[in-house]
């Protein structure tokens, strides 16, 4: 009964995901349709819109064919007609992942974290193939099977991740307690695993933290510069809530631009255009306000902001090597050199992840090429974070590190000896004593024994 019910508890979490991001995008397209038609509003062209700007947010592209008539309407060149739009709005992407992760935490602490992620990610499946079905709009089409795949592969990951991370520390009475009992047989290599992925979890943090900060410093300098993009759009206050809305969507996106720049490799904004710190090359850019925030020239003296994702992998190793330290398990040049490795490795997978769903096309001719490179990004910031993790890691053990762990060993000999005083003490019949018999770290009052006793002072002795 209890599986049954953590089944059913994550089925309706998943539920709840897919609703909250439907939602999410119905109200605002909603208020949106009712302040712009009014009652004669053609209020079945509202579903597909939700369902298939919810599917772009969890990376399925969209292939937009724009009509004859709106081209007429427009001016648009008819070479612009028929684009793909394949950078994702990560905001959507991030939430569905969290709320998995949350889900799959549940599930494993409730001891069934398979069964609840599985259940979880058929429902989402079941709730993204209805959302497939049914919202198709006429000038936008998504593949079927990617509308599919994508948000399920992205609620499942997230479920696999969150319940994992619990079920290792805490066991799940399975097979990864089988392999957490192989994985501490190698003996000094067995914190190596667990210690690299902690490790990669602390760079991308550390990385997304100082991606995020570099922004907020850049729209401080050049917030001019998307002011005056806002009011070159010339739209209305319903209009530039819709941009401004659509700019949160795109935040995370624009974090993991902000990272490539931070790294090295920067990224495109259109065909032969680059943005890094080494240099800038842009033509025209499209009248977008955030893409006021692009630098017009840069320095070669830039390249040293390379120093902060350096920095990132040298948070991530701090972290692991105070861990490795609380818990006692000092390791060897071989291991911690490893779990180094094994941080910029994991890194630069993410970061690879990230450049494919943050890059691709974002407009018809020039612009359909835009965002990161993945290859040049992953290994980028992979080797910088293996970097700044190895001089952490690597470095000499200083002696507050070697005090402290002295302290911790000898709080656990002196915790291991009070329990083994207090064991002497039979509770079946109070007897005092080892059950076994005397042992030879015994003792007794050496005046008993008479073997020490001091003399008698008469007291009519004078003292001194």
């Amino acid at each position: 009964m209890q599986r049954l019910l953590v089944a059913l508890l994550a089925a309706f979490d998943a539920a709840i995901a897919a609703a909250v991001g439907l939602v999410v995008l119905l109200a605002p397209l909603t208020l949106l349709w009712t302040l712009s038609f009014g009652v004669t509003a053609d209020w079945g062209a509202l579903w597909p819109l939700t369902g298939t700007l919810w599917q772009f947010g969890h990376g399925v592209p969209l292939s937009i064919d724009v009509s004859t008539e709106v081209l007429r309407t427009t001016g648009i060149a008819p070479a612009a007609a028929a684009f793909t739009l394949s950078v994702t709005p990560l905001a959507f992407l991030i939430f569905t992942l969290l709320f998995a992760a949350r889900s799959g935490t549940r599930a494993a602490r409730a001891g069934a974290w398979l069964l609840g992620s599985l259940s979880g990610s058929l429902t989402f499946a079941a709730i993204a193939t209805g959302v497939a079905l049914t919202a198709h709009l006429g000038a936008v089409e998504t593949p079927v099977v990617e509308a599919i795949l994508l948000p399920t592969a992205v609620y499942l990951v997230g479920a696999v991740c969150g319940a994992v991370r619990i079920a290792w520390e805490d066991g799940d009475g399975g097979f990864l307690d089988r392999i957490h009992d192989v994985v501490d047989s190698w003996g000094d290599w067995g914190p190596v695993p667990s210690a690299a992925v902690r490790g990669a979890a602390f760079a991308v943090v550390g990385t997304t933290a100082v991606s995020a900060v570099a922004v907020a410093v850049l729209t401080a300098a050049r917030g001019g510069e998307m002011v005056a993009l806002f009011q070159a759009a010339r739209v209305d206050a319903l209009g530039a809530g819709v941009i401004t809305l659509g700019h949160l969507a795109y935040l995370p996106t624009i974090l993991v631009w902000a990272a490539s720049w931070l790294a090295g490799p920067g990224f495109a904004v259109g065909v032969g255009t680059a943005v890094s710190p080494a240099g800038t090359q842009l033509g025209v850019v499209p009248g977008i306000p955030v893409l006021g925030l692009l630098p017009e020239s840069t320095s070669i003296w830039m390249l040293i902001v390379i120093i902060l994702p350096i920095g990132a992998g040298a948070f991530a190793g701090w972290a692991v090597r105070s861990r490795l330290v609380w818990e006692g398990t000092p390791l060897g040049l071989a291991p911690r050199a490893t779990i180094a490795l094994g941080i910029g490795v994991l890194t630069a997978a993410v970061a690879a992840i990230a450049a494919l769903f943050a890059g691709g096309s974002m407009g018809p001719g020039r612009l359909s090429e835009a965002g990161p490179a993945p290859l040049p990004f992953a290994l980028a910031l992979g080797g910088e974070v293996l970097l700044g993790a190895a001089i952490l890691l690597l470095s000499p053990r200083n002696r507050d590190e070697l005090a402290e762990e002295r302290t911790d060993r000898w709080v656990a000999e002196m915790t291991a000896s009070d329990a083994v005083s207090n064991a002497r003490t039979d509770p079946s019949d109070g007897t005092v004593g080892w059950p076994d018999g005397p042992s030879t770290y015994d003792t007794a009052p050496l005046d008993d024994a008479g073997g020490f006793r001091l003399p008698r002072r008469d007291p009519r002795d004078p003292v001194g």
